[in-house]
């Protein structure tokens, strides 16, 4: 199969990871072109290097090269803000855009959650790193039985946490508890973002609760062991701390969910190691970011060959 031609917007620390990740991982994907506004970013000497275009003069340059009637898919690695410029610009052209910025303009999607829906879709949005790691968690318990309450705990290094992070740290939590319930399937979601300023940094760190109405706890572990299996196929780093966690509770009551409930608590500690492409390894909440964002495009870029082909 012909690899497909993909551009990345940005070519800060994210952008630059996911050129090099498909690089030197993809069989599906080529890069055409690195996209930024600092022509002395580390990331467009890079791509140069690599004998991929580097285009300093942002969207605009690229849509004005020959090769751009050859891409096919454009990832997006600046902000929610300029995002929304780079939709408008985009939406009357063919190309499909895979976004990693908080703008969410598209659907949200967690490849192994809800990927097949949204594969033709013109703009995709990843969520965030902690719904990328905890929304498949949540997903595995529901489909097994209703989560009533769920809350997540994403631990980041600091040192991960770029001015982007910092600056939308309210848009973080809405837009992860929202992609606990909707793709989750959790009644109510809540999710909070703790920056770690150990020294040496730490690798990212997540925690899932949910309440379960009834249940076994079998059924449940094993669902999620199932995605944490999944996830492995495109994030090796992706691993349980421990095993699943049972606790039988009753008459629980908490001003997050606003009643009392009795049933099955369970618990879920895993970690995210990044693969080191050009991030280092404790920055598993970007290296999942860019992870997720190769392998959604990559079934974009196959179910479009197959469809071509017939």
């Amino acid at each position: 199969m012909d690899k497909s031609n993909v551009a990345i917007l940005g070519s800060g620390n994210i952008g630059t990871d996911l050129m090099v990740k498909i690089h030197t991982m993809s069989s599906k994907l080529q890069v055409g072109a690195l996209v930024g506004i600092d022509s002395n970013s580390e990331g467009l000497r890079r791509a140069d290097d690599l004998g991929i275009v580097a285009c300093s003069n942002g969207l605009e340059e690229l849509m004005g090269l020959p090769q751009f009637n050859d891409i096919e898919i454009i990832f997006d690695a600046t902000s929610a803000k300029v995002h929304v410029d780079h939709h408008a610009r985009l939406k009357n052209t063919s190309k499909q855009i895979v976004d990693l910025t908080p703008a969410a303009i598209g659907p949200f999607v967690v490849p192994t959650v809800n990927l097949d829906q949204h594969v033709y879709d013109a703009n995709v949005n990843m969520v965030t790193c902690g719904g990328q790691a905890t929304i498949p968690i949540v997903h595995a318990v529901n489909r097994v039985y209703q989560v009533t309450y769920a809350e997540i705990v994403a631990s980041i290094s600091s040192e991960s946490a770029g001015p982007g992070t910092r600056a939308n740290i309210d848009e973080f939590t809405q837009t992860t508890s929202r992609g606990i319930e909707l793709l989750g399937g959790a009644k109510r979601g809540k999710a909070i973002i703790v920056l770690n300023p150990a020294n040496p940094p730490l690798i990212m760190r997540n925690t899932i609760y949910c309440l379960v109405t009834g249940g076994g706890a079998a059924n449940i572990e094993k669902s999620v062991m199932d995605v944490v299996a999944e996830i492995q196929q495109y994030v090796p780093g992706y691993r349980l701390k421990q095993f699943v966690q049972f606790e039988e509770v009753n008459d629980l009551y908490s001003a997050d969910f606003g009643e009392s409930f009795s049933g099955l608590k369970v618990s879920v500690f895993l970690e995210v190691e990044g693969a080191g492409h050009f991030l280092p390894a404790y920055a598993g909440n970007l290296d999942i970011m860019t992870s997720a964002a190769m392998a959604t495009a990559e079934k974009m870029a196959v179910k479009h060959k197959r469809a071509f082909a017939t």
